[in-house]
């Protein structure tokens, strides 16, 4: 009796499961593919046909292309990027501005600089020069309060004058010497070396004229030390030491004019 159920098929019983015999190469067949990364939004064109877009390969520099901010010269986001600071690293370079004699304020902005300064500190002397300049005029011996207009139109165009020309010539100077120079780090750098002279504009309204000159000399030879330290570092190992001069001059003739013109 044992026999005859030995003997019996196991696919002839009821309920039994036939055994699965694994095929060499069936795994492969019914194996998932590989997946295949594909960027959004999709384009026409490609190995994969219309609407695909490969993922570049490692031989290819290895990941997503990185991405450029930069949409054209008329474009406002393409400036969106030399606006990414917050009030702390405003604050840093700040008061780096106020130190003549470090010289890295370069190193400091070389990852991120900015032209929040250069706007925001020009606008702010500007608006000094002029309400200032006329308070000092009035306390340093006029009988009645007059607010002269043109200080104000002659002040902007100074100080924006200064502020993106001359960095602009020292920027192609340099270019044109084959010193690898930056337009934007320069900007950003004479933006903050103005700072110096908001603050002295406050104290000009003494109306002690011997105090204002030791103010406004000392404010400037501070700023002009900062701009040469920091303007070293593009021409170290040339022997191109007028650029220096060059710029200290500038920065400190910025000075005595805002003081003999404004307050006199």
């Amino acid at each position: 009796m044992d026999e005859q159920y030995n003997n019996l098929s196991t696919s002839q019983l009821l309920g039994s499961v036939p055994a699965v015999v694994a095929e060499e190469g069936k795994g492969n067949a019914n194996s998932a593919p590989q997946a295949n990364l594909q960027f959004f939004p999709p384009h026409q064109g490609g190995d994969k046909g219309p609407g695909y877009q490969n993922v570049p390969s490692s031989s290819e520099g290895g990941g997503p292309p990185p991405t450029n901010n930069w949409q054209g010269v008329f474009n406002v986001y393409s400036y969106t990027q030399y606006f990414n600071v917050d009030t702390d690293i405003v604050i840093n370079r700040l008061l780096s501005s106020l130190d003549p004699r470090s010289g890295d304020f370069f190193s400091k902005i070389d990852a991120n600089p900015d032209l929040y300064g250069l706007i925001w500190i020009s606008t702010t002397l500007v608006f000094v020069i002029a309400s200032l300049g006329n308070l000092a005029t009035y306390l340093i011996g006029s009988s009645s309060w007059n607010f002269d207009v043109s200080f104000m139109s002659l002040a902007a165009s100074t100080v924006y004058g200064y502020a993106i020309v001359v960095p602009l010539g020292f920027y192609f100077l340099l270019q044109y010497l084959g010193s690898p120079a930056s337009v934007v780090r320069f900007w950003c750098m004479w933006g903050y070396s103005l700072f110096i002279f908001v603050l002295s504009c406050f104290l000009l309204v003494i109306p002690l004229e011997f105090l204002r000159w030791m103010i406004i000399l000392l404010a400037s030879g501070v700023s002009a030390c900062f701009v040469a330290s920091n303007l070293r570092t593009y021409v170290e190992g040339n022997d191109l030491m007028v650029v220096l001069v060059a710029a200290f001059m500038l920065q400190f003739a910025l000075g005595l004019f805002i003081k003999v013109w404004f307050f006199t």
